[in-house]
């Protein structure tokens, strides 16, 4: 957008392109367009001609009715007209967001983890909602609405000028006044749709984060605090409305006043023609009705060009941000094509370094390897890198040295989808829809039946509890699944990786924050989904893991132990150290 006010046309084009599919519906809307701005000017001039033949130079009743009748039947093409431009460049826009909407969703879906960490979810859910409905506009009220407006002032002030040339020029002697007023309202304009813009996001994001941690402020007493700082960015927020309105306010009463002033030009000159004597009644009646007409419409596609022009520039202000999202390179690189991968194979971790930000590294030349249908666990201080390490195996983060193998096919080399279908990860922050149960179990997936869930259920021993729900399997849960409690959640996701009957397992911090009975439903569960694949759990309670085959030992992102819980214990090192910390507490 350029600082002069005026529409970007790369932007533009850009936006044009996705009504290519629709061009059909484009082409019509426009033509109604086009038609009804060369049919509405020409009543004023069959007014003005029935009422000089058949009122003052040949009187007539009788065919000045049919007149009438005429005139009442072009109002009526024009009403019919309106409708089908309102309804198919309204269709049009709805057509279009609805493409930019899933592609930015869809873009969005495939971001690395990583981008989300830094991008507030807020700021995400306006571009995909507000922004891209503000886009519609272009389309159903702006372009073609635009076009039309155009076409009719050119039509309009064409008739003005055949009909009186002289008084053509003194009706459009206030324009060069108005062209000013509309470029100085176009900059003002553009300032204010940027500035409510950036507040919208504003007042998104902090609504929807202080929505979300509401129980932190109310635990820690911040509401008062947090009520004032709501107060000063809703406070920006109708500034920058505020600022549109105020430009709106000088601008319409400026085009409102010129065009009464074009109206009593064209009176004063038939009083001064007629006190002058240099003009006939009777033969100049018709121009002055016409022109009077003729001015009242050629001033409303003017103001309405403002307008759609201000439609535009909010839709291109908005298309920046939108545009900006697409053009984001933060998605998963899936160069991978190998679907056909045996995941019954050793993972082997070879000088693996990964950092979160430039060369801060997490891990640093990571040596491991899993063998098939093993159960490893990683144990380590909070930092230490274990939950990098599944990101990676997931590849919801990238590492950026070293390889990862699964037996001799290169992670990077396996198509994605492929991966993910066959890792599943339980972690201790389960998110659940607000959806049904069964939904969220399946993800929606219709391949996997009401009774493989209930089957899972029964072997995960969830089954009981899930019957105790009200609908049980299509008991509605709200948001996260807040009315069940922590344990419940985690079971569920549990249920969630066994019915999708996984390769290999990874379940991050699956036991550290629930209750006694629920761990003993958990251990059950771990028991059963760990059988005859590759596990990996990483968890801070060290009795929960002293079964495993492995133990590999964490600390500062690096493998500094690695065994089984005897050999570790023997070794007197750090895992020993661990040990015994944690059960001196307990």
């Amino acid at each position: 957008m350029s600082k002069k006010g005026k529409i970007d046309s790369r932007i533009f084009l850009r936006l044009l392109k996705f009504a290519k599919p629709y061009r059909k519906l484009l082409i019509f809307a426009i033509v109604f367009t086009v038609t009804l701005a060369v049919i509405t000017p020409l009543r004023p001039y069959l007014i003005s001609q029935s009422i000089q033949k058949y009122v003052i130079d040949e009187p007539n009743p009788q065919l000045f009715l049919v007149f009438i009748a005429f005139i009442f039947g072009m109002l009526l093409l024009e009403t019919i007209l309106q409708f089908f431009t309102t309804y198919l460049s309204n269709l049009l826009a709805q057509s279009i967001i609805r493409d930019i909407r899933i592609r930015v969703f869809n873009h969005i879906s495939e971001f690395r983890v990583n981008y989300f960490d830094k991008t507030p979810v807020g700021s995400l859910v306006t571009r995909v909602v507000a922004d891209i409905e503000a886009i519609s506009e272009v389309f159903s009220a702006g372009l073609i609405e635009l076009v039309g407006d155009l076409l009719m002032l050119i039509v309009v002030v064409t008739c003005m000028f055949v009909t009186n040339w002289k008084l053509c020029l003194m009706t459009l002697a206030p324009v060069p006044i108005l062209i000013i007023a509309t470029r100085i309202f176009a900059k003002a304009m553009r300032k204010s749709f940027q500035q409510e813009s950036s507040a919208v996001n504003r007042l998104n994001t902090f609504v929807q984060e202080h929505l979300t941690g509401m129980n932190i402020v109310q635990l820690f007493g911040r509401e008062k605090q947090e009520k004032a700082a709501f107060e000063e960015v809703n406070k920006s927020h109708r500034t920058a409305h505020i600022n549109a309105v105020w430009a709106f306010s000088i601008f319409f009463p400026v085009v409102e006043l010129l065009s009464s002033f074009s109206v009593a030009l064209i009176l004063v000159w038939a009083g001064l023609a007629l006190t002058g004597d240099t003009i006939e009644p009777e033969k100049h009646f018709k121009e002055i009705i016409g022109f009077v007409f003729w001015t009242q419409m050629m001033y409303r596609p003017i103001r309405q060009l403002a307008d759609k022009f201000n439609v535009l520039q909010r839709g291109i202000v908005r298309s920046e941000r939108v545009f900006e999202i697409i053009d984001t390179n933060e998605n998963v690189q899936d160069t991978g094509t190998n679907s056909n991968v045996d995941f019954d194979k050793e993972i082997n971790l070879n000088q693996v370094h990964f950092a979160y930000s430039e060369e801060n590294w997490v891990l640093k030349g990571i040596d491991l390897s899993i063998q098939p249908g093993q159960l490893v666990a990683f144990v380590g201080a909070t930092g230490a890198g274990k939950t990098s390490i599944v990101n990676l195996l997931s590849r919801f983060y990238e590492f950026q040295k070293g390889t990862i193998h699964i037996g001799d096919v290169e992670l990077r080399d396996i198509e994605l989808n492929h991966l993910r279908r066959n890792i599943a990860v339980v972690l201790q922050d389960v998110f659940l829809f607000s959806d049904s149960l069964h939904n969220n179990i399946t993800l929606g997936n219709p391949e996997i039946t009401r009774e493989e869930v209930i089957a899972a259920a029964l072997k995960i021993g969830a089954h009981e509890f899930i019957e105790k729900l009200p609908g049980a399997y299509d008991y509605q849960l709200q948001e996260r699944g807040g009315v069940l409690s922590v344990g419940q959640r985690q079971i569920l996701a549990f249920i969630r990786a066994y019915v999708y009957n996984p390769h290999i397992l990874i379940l991050d911090e699956a036991t550290s924050s629930v209750d006694s009975e629920s761990e003993q439903m958990i251990q059950r569960a771990t028991e059963e989904l760990t059988k005859g694949r590759t596990s990996i759990v990483i968890a801070h309670r060290l009795s929960t893991i002293q079964s495993a085959d492995k133990i590999v030992v964490l600390d500062k992102g690096v493998v500094v132990e690695s065994g089984n819980h005897a050999e570790l214990v023997e070794k007197n090192g750090f895992y020993k150290r661990l040990y015994d910390m944690q059960f001196k507490h307990n």
